[in-house]
């Protein structure tokens, strides 16, 4: 029988016996093995890939104490088991203790990993999500429920891999067919600074929930994420977080704002917007603050310029941006950063009738500026450029927008990076390292002139909101949102290509993605530490 055979039927007898032990014997080495049947837990460890002269394997601190607790059994399985693991794959092993009946040993690559000047990523640390997210999925598999896992040199992305990969959204199943809960826990025997591993692993837990809750946002179908319900569970989610305050503001305030652009939008649909905002204050209350704007579209039909059916119920997610912005400041509240923020979400439905705005309509952004709406697909544009207005009385530090805008990003960079329009040297590097840090990464795009000309030459107003050209569709709706800030200190994140996960992330499932949250918890650090 095959080890795996014999794993397959263990894991069977795992679930029938409750009060019993299992013992084999090996002939190959002379060795008994067992495993007690009262448990059913498993342990993921590390390995990491040699250099050829140190043999198959190097364990990790905490599988060379466990081999250790277990008279070698560890090195001797692995070694009967022959056949070498590639990187980020996983080996399932039973009977090595009687705490753990499922040993899954992961393979972290090569020791000295570190950053890829290439890939423009840290590649131990997505070595360690990788190989963590194989290793949990696998034990899940086997039946495993209760997890313990070892910081595998790199505890915040052990914990980004754990449970990164174990969300799922199978709230509106029934019961039996929704994946099972996972129970995970840091395993820290063999290691020293426990209370450092411990704070490390923390950390990543929070990243990662944060990006689970974005996904969860995303997920959930348009008539249970309507613009009053996003708000209603920003508020608690986010409401009893330590120095944050939350503001609901209604379709009156809108108008009295005159935010004609936003409100353009909202026409043809009968759910109310809502214009939500929240405040974190991290700092100090005379500090600056950072202002995050985020595209808040629960349900984008196309309104008159109707989408084709084909993949429209994808579009309960076009408010990606807006998702990633609550999620990113909940980050920033749970850690407790040192930096205020200010997230501005403008809420609404995208959908075609009577009272809907038209092609050819003229409508006015707060500002003052005209806007010829020849698509009313484009909409994102149409209510982020009151967004951002709203955004500059408040003279904030650096502006922020992000939004799931252009599907000609998605033609351009695929789900490989978040493209970022910015004049700021500072605020590009600053976000380039933090997708270097999370793996999620940042591509810099042109805000030239070229785009802008093609914006601004519009018939009936001020500006159109498409250009007159299909080729550049991610630049030039760049360029329209780049009239409605005055400052050079704005980045705009088209995440349109990121938006869903159809296996390009290894450490997370298929289905809505919640990039690039970790990357923005990750550069408001980046900023906190920056201004301190």
């Amino acid at each position: 029988m095959c080890l795996r055979q014999a794993g397959y039927q263990l894991s069977l007898l795992l679930k029938q016996h409750s009060k019993t032990s299992l013992k084999w014997y090996n002939s190959s080495n002379s060795r008994f093995f067992s495993v007690s049947l009262t448990q059913s837990k498993g342990l993921v460890l590390g390995v990491y890939e040699p250099n050829e002269k140190d043999g198959p394997f190097i364990f990790s601190p905490s599988a060379k104490s466990f081999d250790e607790s277990t008279a070698g059994k560890l090195e001797s399985v692995l070694k009967i088991a022959g056949k070498k693991l590639s990187c980020g794959k996983v080996r399932l092993l039973y009977g090595l203790d009687e705490t753990y009946s499922t040993v899954a040993v992961a393979n972290l690559g090569k020791q000295d990993a570190g950053y890829d000047d290439t890939e423009q990523v840290d590649q131990g640390k997505e070595n360690v999500r990788t190989a963590v997210a194989s290793a949990v999925l696998s034990l899940r598999e086997a039946g495993q429920t209760d997890v313990d896992i070892e910081a595998c040199g790199d505890a915040e992305a052990a914990a980004e891999g754990a449970f990164l990969s174990l969300h799922s959204f199978d709230d509106l199943k029934q019961e039996d067919k929704r994946k099972p809960k996972v129970n995970v826990t840091l395993y820290t025997k063999g290691l020293g600074e426990e209370s450092k591993v411990n704070a490390q692993w923390s950390r990543g837990q929070i990243f990662a929930s944060a990006q689970n809750f974005a996904r969860w946002l995303k997920e959930n179908p348009a008539n249970l994420m309507t613009p009053t319900i996003f708000c209603q569970e920003v508020e608690k989610t986010l409401g009893d977080l330590p120095n944050v305050k939350i503001t609901v503001r209604e379709k009156e305030w809108a108008e009295s704002m005159k935010m004609g652009s936003f409100l353009s939008v909202t026409r043809g649909s009968d759910e109310p917007p809502k214009f939500l905002e929240i405040d974190y204050q991290g700092g100090k209350a005379d500090d600056p603050f950072v202002a995050f704007v985020g595209k808040g579209v629960t349900f984008d039909s196309g309104g008159i310029s109707i989408k084709p059916s084909s993949g429209m119920d994808e579009m309960r997610a076009d408010m990606g941006g807006a998702a990633a912005v609550v999620s990113s400041i909940q980050a920033a509240a749970k850690l407790g950063l040192p930096i205020n923020v200010k997230g501005l979400v403008p809420l609404c439905e995208n959908m075609p009738s009577g009272k809907a705005t038209k092609p050819g309509d003229v409508v006015t952004a707060m500002n003052g500026k005209t806007i010829q709406v020849d698509n009313t697909d484009a909409e994102g544009r149409l209510i982020l450029a009151d967004a951002l207005c709203y955004a500059e009385t408040f003279k904030p530090k650096l502006i922020l927008d992000i939004a799931t805008l252009t599907g000609a990003v998605v033609i351009a960079l695929g789900a490989g990076a978040t493209a970022a329009y910015t004049k700021s040297e500072n605020i590009w590097e600053n976000l380039h390292n933090a997708g270097k840090v999370t793996g999620d990464r940042m591509w810099r795009m042109p805000l030239f002139k070229h785009y802008t000309k093609q914006m601004t030459e519009c018939d009936l107003a001020d500006i159109n909101n498409v250009s007159k050209k299909r080729e550049a569709g991610s630049c030039t709706a760049a360029a329209f949102l780049k009239e409605f800030v005055s400052t050079d200190n704005w980045v705009h994140l088209d995440i349109a290509g990121v938006m869903m996960n159809k296996g390009d992330v290894a450490y997370m499932g298929k289905g809505m993605s919640g990039r690039p949250t970790r990357t923005l918890v990750q550069f408001l650090e980046n900023l906190s530490k920056q201004q301190a």
